[in-house]
């Protein structure tokens, strides 16, 4: 814990669901945490101010010029130790019914941004020989998923993503892998129907939905621990999916 003291996280997308359980995990484990957001603005600040050392970070990840301005954020903190790349969005639709407008704006906020900000921030942990990026994918990535056809080729891209990065970034010391969730309780998942719920229910073995606190373990485990992982995938779904 104490070793922690010093090192600093940024989790995308902090401010919420998931990113808010990594969130305050990361804090709880003694790390100084970069709480992101876009729009969420009291929410990231209601969060902040339970996490004693955290600090916040906005831009919109969609657009190169406001990731430009994180790192330049970054760089003024000495750079980081552990980037959370949890962002995301989804449009979903049919693929015959799909805009094009929808793909785009879902590609550039899971993938392109994704794979920009990665890249800014490896350069900055290249210098110090160190560094933990986990990203957060989507078991849709894996399985595919009606109406989800846009979604699931931006999260299957980030699991490349990470296969490629850790390859590339292992010589200095940099591990990068991925968790892909399954169906977990956050407000997304809130309006789903009884029948819905039931059908999600019938695919897990375990017979619950994940909690945003089953992804933050993990997170903390890959930040804290996890010295020999890296170029993998780590599906926590409840059993409903075990591939690769």
């Amino acid at each position: 814990m104490s070793d922690n003291k010093s090192k600093i996280a940024l989790v995308t997308g902090g401010a919420g669901g998931i990113g808010a359980a990594i969130c305050r995990t990361l804090s709880e484990s003694g790390f100084s945490v970069g709480i992101h957001y876009r729009s969420s603005e009291l929410a990231a600040k209601k969060l902040q101010k339970e996490l004693v050392g955290s600090f916040l970070i906005k831009g919109d990840l969609s657009k190169s010029e406001d990731i430009d301005s994180i790192c330049d954020q970054i760089k003024e903190l000495g750079g980081i130790d552990i980037l959370v790349n949890n962002a995301g969005r989804t449009v979903d639709s049919l693929l015959i019914r799909g805009k094009l407008e929808d793909f785009d704006a879902v590609v550039s906020a899971n993938m392109r941004s994704n794979w920009y900000l990665t890249k800014k921030i490896s350069r900055m942990m290249m210098r110090k020989k160190s560094g933990r990026i986990i990203n957060i994918s989507s078991v849709i990535g894996s399985t595919g998923n009606i109406g989800q056809s846009a979604y699931g080729m931006s999260k299957a891209a980030i699991n490349n993503l990470t296969r490629c990065a850790a390859m590339e970034l292992a010589p200095y010391n940099i591990l990068v892998n991925s968790i892909a969730p399954g169906f977990i309780e956050t407000p997304m998942t809130e309006g789903l129907g009884d029948d819905v719920r039931s059908d999600i229910l019938a695919k897990v073995p375990l017979g619950r939905m994940g909690t945003p606190e089953d992804i933050a373990k993990m997170v903390r485990f890959l930040a804290m621990e996890g010295d020999y992982c890296t170029g993998s995938i780590f599906h926590i779904n409840g059993g409903m999916y075990g591939g690769v």
